[in-house]
């Protein structure tokens, strides 16, 4: 995404923030763009989940609460999500496409498993279990869905994720039928690993309540180790990735035991 469309979509959130809604001839009139620039910009964010488009305009996604300001403008995550867009899209609805009704579905924080998330908010009796705040804000918007937070402290800005031996206990007394999990490194010896030991710890004891532990990683993650592990590949049952992986890191990952889903 380029600064000036970023630009253009942040006031376009900011807009929408301040009136709900808004047509595309008053959001051209605002911008002084295009109404074909802002269909497009409403066509991301929309893919983004963060509003809904309308006949004729788009209103803030989630009723247009303002209580989700922090959550859209959070820098640091954003740059984040913007890595890989399109690549963590097309692993968003391959690992959403395997969720079914009924289901209890894990979904430790990060941008991936956020994507993957936002798939679900048209579905309905799913229970989904987080430690990722912001998830659990985005799912909020529908009663469709029944969304459980864990618990747990906020230990450093742009995360959204909840840590400490509060969201340990509170994982204690679940079972998922899968977790999907993000990861900074994904690595066939050392498996998936992430930057803060803290955060390692809640994604560990979510895997150990989970059926199936659900890998979803670009490929730019793929042969990279962060210091905190939070699974062995041995314990990874599925990882999703993108056709930028390697066919040796393919079959690296395939001879651990693990199997691998390329999108």
């Amino acid at each position: 995404m380029s600064l000036k469309t970023d630009k253009r979509a942040k006031e376009i959130l900011r807009l929408l923030l301040s009136h709900g809604k808004a047509s595309v001839d008053e959001l051209t009139a605002v911008l002084g763009t295009s109404p074909a620039s802002v269909r497009r910009d409403l066509i991301r964010l929309e893919q983004r989940g963060l509003v809904n488009r309308t006949h004729g305009g788009a209103m803030l996604a989630g009723n247009g609460g303002a209580v989700y300001e922090p959550f859209r403008f959070d820098a640091s995550f954003q740059v984040r999500e913007d890595r890989f867009a399109g690549e963590k899209q097309r692993i968003a609805r391959a690992a959403a496409a395997m969720i079914q009704e009924n289901e209890t579905i894990g979904f430790a924080a990060g941008t991936t498993t956020t994507l993957v998330a936002r798939q679900l908010l048209h579905r309905k009796n799913i229970h989904i279990i987080t430690n990722a705040v912001n998830i659990g804000m985005e799912l909020s918007s529908t009663a469709r869905l029944q969304t459980t937070l864990t618990g747990g402290s906020l230990r450093w800005a742009g995360a959204f994720s909840l840590v400490g031996p509060a969201a340990i206990e509170a994982l204690a007394v679940v079972v998922m039928d899968r977790l999907f999990l993000s990861a900074t490194g994904v690595d066939a010896e050392h498996g998936a690993t992430i930057i803060q030991p803290d955060e390692a710890a809640v994604f560990r004891a979510m895997a150990r309540q989970a059926r199936e532990v659900v890998v979803v990683a670009d490929s730019s993650k793929m042969g990279l180790v962060s210091p905190a592990v939070v699974c062995p590949a041995t314990e990874i049952d599925l990882l999703i990735t993108d056709d930028g992986i390697s066919e040796q890191a393919a079959n690296a990952f395939e001879l651990s035991g693990v199997k691998v889903l390329i999108v």
